[in-house]
């Protein structure tokens, strides 16, 4: 059970929630511009094609299945970086060269931190699923949380508000399991 709840975690925190909460160097990097501001029909609209990409097996909820088929595309991925002469074989050499996430500046991998809500969400269902409203409603929740003056937008200033908050949040979380 915790296996699961773990894995679904992970699986969140290697995907990502929504880019809104993303440093503004990480969306700039990813050809978006982070001095734009968000609306609410846009963060909507985006967790709707970001859950359709993620059901892999199109039966309208994220389940163990969809986890599985969307980590064994990255593991493939992965290997196609590596492999650079395409030989099927990871040569030392190819693997010392390797200029992946971390030799890039992203830290942790590629993976975005802040994560976690499908973890949260497990279970809802009673089958251990994640319909897309659920997905859609997390999503709208975030961008609330982040839209301070209650305007139906999420600025920049906004954004790297509700980022330094979590940044503590995370820091005081890691803190206290230091000590116990």
């Amino acid at each position: 059970m915790k296996t699961l709840t773990l894995g679904i975690s992970m699986a969140a925190l290697v995907l990502g929630g929504t880019a809104i909460a993303a440093p503004a160097q990480d969306q700039a990097r990813e050809g978006r511009d982070p001095n734009r501001v968000m609306t609410r029909a846009e963060v909507q609209a985006k967790s709707q094609e970001r859950f359709a990409r993620m059901d892999t097996n199109k039966d309208g909820k994220l389940d163990r299945t969809d986890w599985q088929a969307l980590r064994e595309t990255r593991k493939e991925k992965r290997f196609a970086r590596l492999d650079t002469n395409n030989d099927g074989q990871i040569s030392k050499a190819e693997f010392m060269a390797d200029n992946g996430p971390m030799k890039q500046g992203r830290g942790h991998w590629g993976h975005r931190r802040g994560g976690g809500m499908m973890g949260k969400m497990a279970g809802a269902q009673g089958d251990r699923s994640i319909t897309q409203a659920d997905f859609t409603a997390r999503a709208l929740q975030r961008f609330d949380a982040m839209d301070a003056n209650k305007d139906g937008q999420v600025t920049p200033q906004e954004r790297a508000a509700a980022h330094e908050q979590m940044k503590a949040k995370w820091q005081q979380m890691r803190a206290q399991r230091e000590q116990g």
